[in-house]
């Protein structure tokens, strides 16, 4: 960074605008439901090592599971407690959640609720 871009971003953070943005970004952080343990590793990253090491595609559920938990095996949140405990509540296996494409006309949401834990799902293909 320049300089002049460093005075730039000092000038516009001391600004009202910027104070007013600090504040609205510190509220949606306080409202985050999930903390992950990948530092700053990416997702990517973390989902390629494990796919590195185990010789398996990773899915989604078993990436968050990966990021998700303590080195002592618990959950980081009782809300990612509860996504985790899906596999022993009902016998879910990571390897069901295999979707069929969505056909385009259907008007039904991407969303689907599987006891009452919203799971965004992203179909690619």
């Amino acid at each position: 960074m320049l300089r002049y871009q460093w005075e730039d971003a000092v000038r516009f953070w001391n600004s009202k605008k910027g104070e007013d943005r600090e504040q609205v970004r510190t509220s949606r952080r306080q409202k985050q439901k999930f903390t992950h343990t990948a530092g700053s590793r990416s997702f990517a990253s973390v989902a390629e090592a494990e796919e590195v090491s185990s010789g398996q595609k990773v899915r989604r559920l078993q990436l968050f599971d990966i990021t998700h938990r303590k080195k002592d095996g618990s959950p980081m949140t009782t809300e990612a407690g509860e996504i985790l405990g899906l596999e022993s509540m009902v016998g879910f296996d990571f390897k069901d959640l295999v979707l069929p494409r969505p056909n385009i006309l259907d008007p039904a949401p991407s969303n689907t609720c599987l006891l009452g834990v919203k799971l965004k799902l992203k179909f690619r293909g």
